[in-house]
């Protein structure tokens, strides 16, 4: 028996074929959609950031009686460290090695933070003692206001040494 048009077209195979382009186009019409909507996503500016307002982002650590002078209080929380030089200036420095993440601890009896992953040192002011840190602790700008000392944790800043700058006296 020859083969016609007309016999191809009430072949089997033939139906489920078109089902398959249509299952494959329809597909390629998705992943074009998501990558589309990915791409707007990503232009589109954060709605966190229209949100913020000056001046909601500080937070209050503590009073300034809670951190006598001389003193380096950890704060897990907020994962930074609270200095109190004996002259009265604050400094907060981020909990957060520079190198690879790991959180520093402070050595009472050396004056030091120390790295436990991988030995960096730093000194009180976050300064590089001993690498492989590539950098000093970030800070954090410390605010003293009526007796409060506040902290903006969105202002995390790279540095690349000690300024005596850095420090916030209390008025």
């Amino acid at each position: 028996m020859k083969k016609t048009a007309a016999n191809t077209d009430t072949h089997p195979g033939k139906g489920r074929r078109n089902f398959l382009k249509t299952a494959w186009k329809f597909l390629g019409a998705v992943a074009v959609a998501e990558i589309f909507f990915f791409v707007i996503s990503l232009l589109k500016p954060s709605r966190e950031i229209n949100q913020s307002k000056p001046g909601s982002t500080l937070r209050i650590i503590g009073n300034i009686e809670d951190f006598p002078p001389g003193s380096v209080t950890p704060d897990r929380i907020n994962k930074v460290y609270i200095i109190r030089e004996k002259e009265g200036g604050f400094l907060a420095l981020s909990i957060v090695c520079p190198h690879l993440g790991c959180s520093v601890l402070w050595d009472e009896t050396k004056q030091q933070f120390d790295c436990p992953c991988h030995s960096s040192a730093f000194d009180q002011h976050g300064i590089v003692l001993s690498s492989p840190a590539p950098r000093p602790l970030d800070y954090f700008p410390v605010i003293i206001e009526e007796g409060k000392v506040k902290l903006d944790l969105t202002r995390k800043t790279k540095r690349k040494k000690f300024e005596p700058g850095q420090m916030t006296y209390a008025v």
